[in-house]
């Protein structure tokens, strides 16, 4: 059997999250419910209106080109892109061909080939024998990103639509929902073999990550099958069917020519260099940390790989562990870390705690104080976590919360000598086989006796006091 190397590059759709639509001034509201509220004459397509750029999505544009590292577009115009489809009001959409608004860039390793704006269709709703279609979003500003062909697994295709996601919302300039079609990805996929190029397959408007990873998986063992029987795959756009979790023929793959592209004459030319709030100095001071840069820094604290990604996915937590490292030690910060995004993640997941918790920078400082309790051994690892659940629900501080609730570290050596030798007079046994060389019987020792103090005594003062009552 032949060795096939997928070759795949990417086609990302996502709404930029404006005031306004992206020509007219109707509102650009994705949660509206009642069907063809927002629209207007411009949106609409009725004879003799004009379109009116908004100059907010192209700002948002031209952000994520510099977060990109892309080239900026000194020089930008819109193309009227014709083909009929009943969401398309006009007969075309308007978009960019010749002279997008970046050029190159990079994310997650893969380079980027260019990113341009164009408005978003209707969406269709199909009824048994009879479509419906709501225009509320005809009109939206959507930007595109595609990549150069330079993804080889489903898995490294599924991370970069992550990735991206992640760059929009950290840069406020959409939501890219999936699941609400704010963000939907296109993947075109060949399989090549001794460096020849394979044709190429597109399956478009895949809506969700799981959905991305699973379709470029199945279409790279359909092509491979086709081309083991010695047949030829055709060059055409397939559908991904999430019931049967395969992709299925649509149509034949269409060409740029197809679109018969040409300037959009009721719109002017960009001068994107004549405008001071398009140039690459004011936009990279807004940019702020990017994703890809916090994870680094995560890194380089020492914190485990899935704790790093956890925060930079989830700004909640990640925000609130940076008001932590503020007055952090090295040994806090990755005890601050571990409890985050265990025990208080846990509980955020479950609902039992309230959601602006993490916003509130004074827990933050509470949170501190409790691992500073952990770390001088005022606290036991399961005294804390009891002391962090009574914090969820109460703006006490920790030092009172754990003395109040009898939870404090019992580390006094005239205490826990009377519980060390009643464990050694109740396990005489045990005591003989750990003088006699067996190591574990000392943890079984000192579990008793943790069992015996209810978790308050310290696990190191028992050890000690327990060497030095077996010491021969």
């Amino acid at each position: 059997m032949a060795v096939y190397r997928p070759t795949i590059g990417l086609e990302i759709h996502a709404e930029l999250k404006t005031i306004t639509k992206m020509f007219c001034g109707c509102r650009n509201d994705p949660d509206e419910r009642q069907p063809n509220r927002n629209i207007c004459p411009v949106c609409m397509a009725h004879p003799g209106t004009l379109p009116v750029i908004n100059k907010e999505a192209v700002h948002k544009t031209l952000l994520v080109g510099s977060a990109l590292g892309g080239t900026l577009a000194t020089y930008s115009e819109f193309d009227r892109k014709n083909y009929f489809y009943p969401d398309i009001p006009k007969g075309y959409q308007i978009s960019q061909y010749a002279y997008p608004l970046v050029l190159g860039g990079t994310l997650a390793g893969v380079p980027i080939t260019r990113v341009h704006l164009e408005e978003d269709t209707a969406r269709s709703q199909h009824e048994g024998e009879k479509s419906l279609i709501d225009y509320n979003r005809a009109g939206v500003p959507l930007m595109e990103l595609v990549t150069e062909p330079a993804i080889h697994t489903a898995a490294q295709a599924s991370n970069f639509a992550r990735e991206l996601q992640l760059l929009l919302r950290y840069l406020s300039v959409g939501e890219a929902n999936m699941e609400k079609g704010e963000m939907r990805v296109e993947a075109n996929i060949s399989l090549s073999t001794n460096d020849t190029l394979g044709t190429k397959v597109e399956i478009k408007n895949i809506n969700s990550f799981r959905s991305v990873e699973k379709a470029i998986a199945y279409e790279i063992e359909r092509q491979s099958a086709v081309l083991e029987k010695g047949d030829i795959v055709l060059q055409e756009t397939r559908g991904w069917d999430d019931i049967r979790q395969i992709t299925f023929s649509q149509r034949k793959k269409e060409s740029s020519h197809d679109y018969r592209y040409f300037p959009d004459p009721d719109l002017p030319k960009l001068l994107i260099s004549d405008i001071e709030d398009f140039s690459l100095e004011h936009l990279t001071a807004q940019l702020g940390e990017l994703p890809a840069q916090r994870r680094v820094r995560y890194h380089s604290l020492g914190l485990k790989p899935d704790d790093a990604d956890m925060f930079v996915r989830e700004p909640l937590f990640g925000n609130f562990f940076d008001v932590v490292l503020k007055r952090a030690t090295p040994e806090l910060t990755l005890l601050a870390a571990n409890y985050l995004a265990s025990d208080i993640a846990g509980k955020y997941e479950r609902k039992e705690m309230q959601e602006n918790w993490l916003v509130d920078r004074s827990n933050a400082k509470r949170f501190s104080t409790l691992m500073e309790m952990v770390i001088e051994g005022k606290l036991s690892s399961r005294g804390a976590k009891d002391t962090l659940a009574l914090m969820l629900r109460s703006t006490e501080n920790p030092e009172e919360l754990a003395a109040h609730n009898n939870l404090l570290q019992e580390s006094n050596t005239a205490a826990l000598s009377t519980i060390v030798a009643k464990i050694l007079k109740e396990q005489p046994q045990v005591a003989l086989e750990y003088k006699s060389g067996k190591g574990s019987a000392l943890q079984f020792l000192v579990g008793q006796a943790m069992k015996e103090s209810a978790g308050r005594a310290n696990p190191a003062t028992l050890i000690e006091l327990i060497q030095e009552a077996l010491k021969v």
